[in-house]
């Protein structure tokens, strides 16, 4: 009697072709499920913040090196309106626990352009102003001058602060198509870190 051989690749009973196609398009949709990593922000550089007292209110002097990168530019040209965020904290250290978070505000920018006049207008709250060029818009939107963002009675005189302060662009507020597209490219992920410093009015 021979002894039997093991069966080769070629011996080997293969899937069906429409088992083998459903199998592909169940693991490309399992892959679908999985959401991609969000990526990583383009950086606004802060180069300088700081808050005082006057008045009875507290203002925040910032300046951010913020410019608008070519997809963001194309976007505004083509009628999206974009977002900016400014956010503002203010918290009181303790030793013992959490810091207390005393202050958390924002401002929001929203910036449009019209095309048959070639202007940019950008409005926040009741204020609301027409600019001629990119540049004017960076510039407005970048430095940030004297900007109420607290009662001084909310605060303790004589006491230390930790502030901190950001500006991002708001995906969130975009149309949901472009949601989609900043959850995976850089250039609607634009964004500064926190610039953090001491305060006490």
């Amino acid at each position: 009697m021979m002894p039997r051989t093991p069966p080769t690749r070629d011996d080997l009973p293969t899937a069906p072709p429409r088992r083998r196609a459903l199998a592909l398009a169940a693991a490309l949709a399992l892959a679908a499920l999985v959401p991609a990593p969000p990526a990583r922000a383009d950086v606004i550089p802060g180069k300088a913040a700081e808050l005082r007292v006057e008045d009875g209110e507290v203002l925040l002097n910032a300046e951010f090196e913020f410019s608008f990168n070519p997809t963001l530019e194309e976007a505004l040209r083509k009628g999206v309106p974009l977002y900016f965020v400014l956010e503002v904290e203010i918290s009181r250290p303790r030793w013992y626990w959490l810091d207390e978070k005393v202050v958390s505000a924002a401002t929001t920018w929203r910036v449009s352009y019209a095309p048959l006049a070639q202007q940019y207008r950008v409005a926040s709250g009741l204020f609301a102003q027409t600019l001629g060029s990119i540049d004017e818009v960076e510039r407005l939107i970048g430095r940030v001058t004297s900007r109420p963002v607290a009662r001084a009675s909310e605060l303790a005189q004589g006491t230390r602060y930790d502030a901190a302060v950001r500006l991002r662009l708001d995906v969130n507020q975009l149309p949901k198509p472009f949601q989609v597209n900043a959850l995976a490219s850089r250039e609607w992920q634009l964004a500064s870190d926190w610039q953090r410093f001491a305060f006490t009015p």
